[in-house]
């Protein structure tokens, strides 16, 4: 099934070093690429090792996108461009190239595989189309293929399966494929030889999808029905994710490949509005080699040209900036171009605070998107005294943009910066990208499990703060919120008492930063805040006036609640040979976890559960050492949850909490002139509005 390729002149493409150094006028898109109505976004999604990279690298070949296939073991590969990625031969950034083919431009996003990684793929899920799962015909379905594989049915992403390595020992694409429906979804189906050259869909593939449709069931039985109408229906139940094409083949010996990009171009369409007003979705923040940010975007409707304004949201208010340059991004080549369309993905330069997860344009009152694969350690930043801790700040800083799971804090009592991370092999990573970009030679502290604190009752705080010629009151309810809402305001103030704008700079303080618990000082989550009443003074209330007063009536309160330790747990999965299920169940309970009842074959069995990080975090080797290999695990993140711990913990940390710098739970009054601190337990008798 040969079919002519087309692609963009490779001389129109520029390095990044020349794009900085030559500040080209911009071309027009049609210039260089032949784009189509309606272009196509597609994600490249595996386990580790199972060959994602391999099989985008040929994709790119065949559209004559590279001269060259590259391979992740030569270290040449076209998407693992970094010089990290090449060393350690695992994709860590979800970089980006285009391809075109007969006359459909396809935007292809090869996600790393390492679940370290996790946070830079599930940012890049938000803008595709569809989504390419590879699975390794002989390792079969793996943890992360599990993890991967709910985050896109989540977001009910159109998902391709590629079965690959079916030229490996011990390959069973059959045998993979029925794992597949058993583990991941029933619907999936086999769409190798199914589809002919003339566009006709195969009996025993019609057969599968009218299964799954009363009307389609109704025309297979009739026998009446067109080539053309079987094919529409078949891309119809993929958009609609009702049913998932696997096909099969060997990405690193070529087989099977050109096959599956017939059968993508056939069985993928999107339909976007071009004449709609502009609206797009912020995926990932980069820096160019001279530092200018960009922001990597997808257009979803509407067209954005070079000069045009961009609004979007940033701390609550409305930002408005001009677009001084659009990017085309093909690897680490870059295309300058007028405009963008809907269906697009680019990079911007002139915005300055979007984030990755947040719409813009039509799109910017859009809630920004909450991630869940989420870091549950943390770790301090080790580096030499020779280096400034503002330069060092702001360097993590710079990769805190590019990465918002890594929360960079600066713990002004320790002098100290902290991060969150997914795991080991990320800390390595970075300590590398720190030296190779900032030229600072870094290290980390052994990292600890991320802990947090919540209530458990309902609270009244006070505060109070008027020093001399400075006056704010503001009383807050605090209740206990469910697992995962983190803080969550409402105001329940009378607007004729405190002014709507006074109200929403209280909300601002509480979302301003993480809030300190009364335990262990970790992040306090899971609460909603409910502002009851709050005051000023005409003359003497000042900008930061009611940022005194809020945090103090939220320590306040939480002096009187009943305050409670949590830690992060993991949703597992686990399976092995029924000899072990035993031991398994065993090790569970010394973890401090539950199970649900196994599930068990004559020789195999699987065992669903709970469990907290902090001591599960190392099983997945000890499972392999004495299943011999042949137990897998798959571990997501849980959410939070009552710390199993909570004395040993709160004892460890040593947290006192009256000598936080960052908090007190005092108010301040005036009296004579002077302003005079009273405890939090004698302040509520004090108070202005009571």
């Amino acid at each position: 099934m040969q079919h002519s390729a087309i692609s963009a002149p490779p001389a129109m493409w520029y390095d990044e070093e020349e794009i900085i150094a030559n500040d080209r006028p911009a071309r027009n898109q049609g210039d260089t690429l032949t784009m189509s109505t309606s272009p196509i976004t597609i994600g490249m999604f595996a386990h580790v090792d199972a060959g994602k990279t391999t099989l985008a690298e040929q994709l790119l070949y065949h559209t004559n996108s590279i001269r060259e296939r590259g391979r992740v073991d030569h270290k040449d590969a076209y998407l693992d461009s970094h010089d990290i990625e090449r060393a350690r031969g695992i994709t860590v950034f979800a970089d980006q190239a285009v391809m075109s083919y007969q006359g459909t431009t396809y935007y292809l996003i090869d996600t790393p595989g390492h679940v370290d990684f996790s946070p830079e793929m599930e940012r890049a899920i938000q803008v595709m189309d569809y989504a390419v799962l590879v699975v390794s015909a002989v390792e079969g379905v793996q943890g992360h293929t599990e993890t991967v594989w709910q985050l896109l049915h989540k977001h009910r992403i159109p998902t391709f399966f590629f079965i690959n390595k079916i030229d490996r020992v011990g390959a069973d694409a059959d045998r993979v494929l029925e794992e597949i429906r058993q583990t991941l979804t029933p619907d999936a189906c086999s769409i190798t030889g199914c589809l002919t050259d003339q566009g006709g869909v195969g009996e025993a593939l019609r057969e599968h999808i009218a299964e799954r449709d009363e009307q389609l069931l109704e025309m297979f039985l009739s026998g009446e029905v067109s080539d053309a109408y079987w094919l529409d229906a078949l891309e119809q139940m993929i958009r609609g994710s009702r049913i998932f094409p696997c096909a099969s083949g060997s990405a690193l010996q070529d087989t099977g490949v050109l096959d599956f990009l017939v059968q993508l171009h056939k069985l993928t369409a999107t339909n976007y509005d071009k004449r709609a007003p502009f609206g797009g979705l912020v995926y990932k923040i980069r820096h160019d080699l001279s530092g200018v940010r960009m922001t990597y975007m997808k257009a979803r409707s509407g067209t954005l040209k070079v000069r045009e304004e961009l609004y979007y949201s940033s701390g609550g208010e409305r930002i408005c900036e001009k677009i001084s340059r659009l990017l085309l991004v093909n690897g680490s080549k870059l295309q300058p171009v007028d405009q963008v369309s809907a269906g697009d993905l680019f990079a911007v330069v002139g915005l300055t605070g979007a984030e990755a997860g947040q719409g813009t344009g039509a799109d910017s009152d859009s809630d920004k998107i909450a991630y869940e694969m989420v870091p549950t350690l943390t770790s301090k930043v080790i580096f030499p005294e020779s280096l400034h801790v503002k330069d060092v700040l702001k360097a993590f800083r710079t990769l805190d943009a590019e990465d918002p799971s890594l929360n960079v804090i600066w713990e002004e009592g320790l002098q100290e910066i902290h991060i969150h991370v997914m795991g080991l092999i990320q800390l390595e990573v970075l300590q590398q990208l720190v030296q190779d970009r900032f030229q600072f030679d870094v290290s980390f502290g052994s990292p600890e499990i991320m802990y947090k604190e919540t209530i458990a009752s309902t609270v009244r705080g006070y505060g109070h703060f008027e020093p001399l010629k400075h006056y704010a009151e503001v009383h807050l309810l605090l209740e206990p919120g469910e697992r995962g809402i983190g803080i969550a305001f409402a105001s329940d103030c009378h607007v004729n008492e405190l002014s709507l704008g006074n109200q929403n700079v209280i909300r601002t303080h509480l979302y301003e930063r993480d809030h300190h618990g009364l335990l262990t000082g970790m992040p306090l989550t899971d609460i909603r805040v409910t502002l009851l009443r709050g005051a000023g003074h005409n003359e003497h209330t000042h900008g930061g006036d009611f940022r005194e007063a809020t945090f103090r009536a939220l320590r306040q309160g939480l002096e009187k609640a009943d305050n409670v330790l949590l830690e992060p747990y993991y949703e597992f999965k686990i399976k092995s040979e029924i000899d072990h299920l035993g031991k398994i169940l065993s090790d569970i309970q010394r973890a401090s976890g539950r199970f649900d009842p196994p599930q068990t074959t004559a020789s195999h069995a699987t065992v669903t559960g709970r469990v907290p990080v902090a001591t599960f975090m190392d099983y997945s080797a000890e499972l392999a050492a004495f299943t011999h290999g042949r137990g897998s695990i798959q571990l997501i993140f849980g959410g939070y949850d009552r710390c199993h711990n909570e004395h040993e913990v709160i004892e460890r940390k040593a947290y006192r909490k009256d000598a936080d710098p960052m908090y007190t739970s005092s108010s301040i009054f005036c009296a004579k002139g002077h302003g005079y601190i009273v405890p939090w337990d004698e302040a509520e008798a004090k108070m202005h509005l009571l």
